[in-house]
């Protein structure tokens, strides 16, 4: 099977990003345990790891299977439902990685504080407290899990190269915590959330993107399939042979000297959002999303983002 690792870099760079929050959240438990000499609590804490990673592919699996069914029904409404059923998943990956993006940077400051004090409440109640560290750790990777799972369904990526891609973001991510929390290596978690945090923005703007692509393509086949709907194909563009249903005019072809799936444009697509065709709306939608998105994004960099060097060093933990 032919590996694509243009494919594999956006799902390797989410689940990197997202997958290094989960680490640190479980080095701050498994510190705090250690503190609290309650170390035959990890146990529960690598279950609750395992078992999150399992709840995300299911959901992943599920997601894709619906797709897949879509895509071989031979319904005549079939291929405008998966087109809207895609569409609809990439404006809601985009909305959660967003949000992931602006209010969790925001709030990453408090986050050994909330960490600790949820950990705290757990192990208060004796008879739960098992099943307390284990529920943390499990809603913490479950939810960075699932915003991998979306954006990864909302691409519709099907084949090895997208799975690689996350096993690698999840070896990375285990990596960066064995480093900082196991042998308590300094690495400079602020501006390595910076970096991907920059780079997840221009991928998420690319979703941006491929989510109009696909309402536009939904509009595009129901106006074909069915004459009550001629109507929603409002734009053509007269003045070139290559026209989107709802989009507007082809505001930029660079097909012909630098191809989105041909390198280095496969690799422009995949870092950056880039495509060789882009009509007027995508254009728009792009620009605007980097605007509003980035500039709340920037803002939310002025404080201080868990695991610091210092806070990491205190953190260590020997087994």
């Amino acid at each position: 099977m032919e590996i694509s690792f243009s494919e594999a870099i956006p799902t390797f760079v989410i689940t990197l990003r997202e997958g290094v929050e989960a680490a640190l959240v479980v080095g701050i438990v498994l510190a705090c345990l250690k503190k609290a000499e309650k170390s035959y609590l990890n146990f529960w804490v690598y279950a609750g790891v395992g078992a999150g990673i399992a709840a995300s592919a299911l959901v992943g699996v599920l997601f894709n299977l619906l797709l897949q069914i879509l895509s071989l029904s031979d319904r005549p409404y079939a291929p405008i439902i998966k087109q809207i059923l895609e569409g609809v998943l990439g404006i809601v990956a985009i909305g959660m990685l967003s949000w992931m993006l602006v209010w969790m940077t925001q709030q990453a400051r408090f986050l050994k504080t909330e960490v600790e004090g949820a950990l705290t409440a757990a192990l208060q109640e004796n008879t739960n407290a098992a099943w307390g560290v284990f529920g943390l750790i499990f809603i913490a990777v479950l939810r960075e899990g699932f915003e991998t799972i979306l954006f990864v369904s909302a691409q519709f990526q099907q084949g090895l190269s997208p799975a690689l891609g996350a096993v690698g973001g999840l070896t990375g991510a285990a990596a960066i915590g064995a480093l900082l929390f196991k042998w308590g290596v300094k690495i400079d978690i602020r501006l390595f959330f910076k970096l991907m945090g920059i780079l997840l923005l221009l991928i998420v703007a690319g979703l941006v993107v491929s989510a109009l692509k696909h309402f536009d393509a939904a509009a595009g086949i129901l106006s074909q399939a069915d004459s009550n709907y001629r109507g929603l194909c409002f734009y053509f563009d007269r003045t070139s042979q290559i026209h989107s249903c709802i989009l507007g005019p082809l505001v930029w072809n660079a097909s012909e000297f630098l191809p989105d799936r041909e390198f280095p444009g496969i690799i422009l697509k995949s870092l950056f959002g880039y495509r060789d065709k882009l009509y007027l709306l995508q254009g728009v939608g792009y620009i605007l999303f980097l605007a509003s998105v980035g500039s709340l994004y920037f803002q939310s960099l002025g404080g201080t983002v868990v695991g610091d060097t210092k806070s990491v060093k205190q953190l260590k933990v020997d087994n």
